[in-house]
């Protein structure tokens, strides 16, 4: 099917089906920045309280199979928000980089074409969350159920909920809110595991309590600090802390720094600004492509090895995973053993390889999803000449064409591209081995998040003068 006829096949069901869609309607005038973060707050607090209820009919499956992918989805084991945001991320991704790479062509600078294209997201968000809520529903679940109607009306729950959740994120997205729910359910989860790591009073294994600060306080109390810097079984310890303060910091210097090009306004004369080419010019994409494509692989091969290999006596399903048959969330052997980090500085210790090997795997698969985002993602020179042109600015001392400008963006972008996409597999794949607060990957997306929030901020004001410029340096 050519690339045209795919495209207006989409145009062809999106008109069909649109009318059949809910959808949160758009605010009729522009609302204050105060009622906008009220109304994230709200959509918060009900994501949260789902996150609190339980799955009608659930039992506790014998391993997590999301384990690894549950701070990419904002997702709770056995609740309401199983799925979390997987399925909106799934079917955005994907809408994405069928259009990024010219598979389907929609031009955004039309705002009928940027509505088909959001309502033929909406629909394949729908399949996803169709398709994803009966394949888990049934093979984490199912093999305990007894009943099948439980299982049912186990899938249902997961189809209504991640429904809800969409909902949630459409209602931010829509204008009612401030940036994305996706942002901001990723950032809650990942600050509430933070804090939980700092002050939770629950007891731990080692005889303490789990949050740092309450067993720092019980040490000091009982007089034996000696176990407050280093603490086994992946629990929080002050190496941990200062870890994580370290990496947060290393996140913010690295995000500030940027290549500034000039550019001024073919339409707003006097007009001056700069163009910036952060050396985090990926975002963190890439780390949660890389990330999601582990957490599949360990999916999958967890299936398998239940079902084929739960002795670990097959040759060849050994060369590609070996699991704990005593606890099957942990991998012993095979090539997944070797891309998934190996937590805490005491389980790296007893494998030196496996934690280098995983922390060079991490570089390796971000800069290659990276150099793929960067071109399938509408971020090469090319395009990006293309958005400054569209924005009615030029770069003094360059003719206001596509490509000079983009010769000077091409000595920039590609080594942008892999430096940070090098940076942050570096970050992700230490953090999670050396056992930072809230995983390598979740402190990397919170502190992208509350990047953009701030950037969307600043845009806000920018937009006021300069509507078409402000876009842009949003996208950045």
């Amino acid at each position: 099917m050519a690339e045209g006829t795919i495209t207006s096949f989409i145009r062809k069901a999106v008109f069909k089906a649109e009318p059949y869609l809910p959808q949160v309607p758009k605010p009729k005038k522009k609302i204050p920045l105060p009622t906008r973060l009220l109304w994230c707050g709200v959509a918060l607090l009900i994501y949260m309280v789902m996150g609190q209820t339980p799955l009608f009919g659930a039992t506790a499956p014998e391993f997590d199979f999301l384990a690894f992918a549950r701070v990419i989805f904002a997702s709770q084991q056995g609740t309401l928000v199983e799925l979390g945001i997987g399925p909106i991320v799934t079917s955005g991704l994907l809408m994405q980089l069928l259009r990024g790479s010219d598979i389907l062509k929609f031009d955004f600078k039309k705002p009928e074409e940027r509505g088909v294209f959001q309502t033929a997201t909406k629909m394949v968000t729908y399949i996803v969350i169709v398709a994803e809520s009966i394949v888990y529903g049934a093979a984490v679940y199912g093999p305990g159920l007894t009943d099948p109607n439980v299982l049912y009306v186990m899938i249902g729950q997961l189809m209504a909920a991640s429904v809800i959740i969409m909902f949630l994120d459409e209602l931010i997205q829509k204008g009612w809110g401030l940036g994305s729910g996706i942002s901001l359910f990723i950032m809650a989860g990942v600050a509430q595991q933070i804090l939980w790591s700092l002050f939770s009073p629950l007891p731990a294994g080692d005889g303490g309590t789990i949050g740092i600060l309450p067993y720092i306080g019980q040490s000091i109390m009982n007089g034996d600090v000696s176990n407050i810097f280093f603490r086994s079984n992946q629990l929080p310890s002050i190496f941990g802390l200062c870890l994580t303060a370290g990496i947060l910091l290393i996140l913010v210097f690295t995000q500030g720094m940027k290549i500034e090009i000039p550019i001024v306004s073919t339409k707003y004369r006097g007009f001056s600004a700069v163009y910036p080419i952060k050396l985090m010019y990926v975002s963190n994409i890439p780390v949660i492509l890389a990330s999601a494509l582990t957490a599949n692989a360990v999916f999958i091969f967890q299936m398998l090895w239940a079902n084929m290999n739960p002795r670990n006596n097959n040759f060849f399903m050994n060369f590609i995973a070996q699991f704990d048959p005593t606890s099957p969330s942990s991998p012993i052997g095979g090539i997944i053993y070797y891309i998934t980090p190996p937590r805490g500085l005491d389980v790296a210790a007893l494998d030196p390889g496996r934690a280098v090997g995983y922390v060079l795997f991490m570089i390796g698969i971000v800069v290659v999803f990276g150099r793929l985002w960067v071109e399938l993602g509408g971020l090469s020179p090319n395009k990006a000449a293309q958005n400054l042109l569209d924005a009615d600015v030029q770069v003094p001392g360059f003719r206001r064409s596509n490509k000079p400008i983009e010769s000077l963006l091409n000595k920039y972008i590609p080594s942008v591209t892999i430096i940070g996409s090098m940076i942050l597999g570096l970050l992700a794949g230490v953090s999670d081995v050396l056992g930072v607060f809230g995983s390598g990957i979740g402190i990397l997306l919170m502190v992208d998040i509350l990047i953009n929030y701030y950037t969307q901020l600043v845009r806000e004001q920018v937009e006021v003068a300069m509507p078409r410029l402000g876009a842009l340096l949003g996208r950045k």
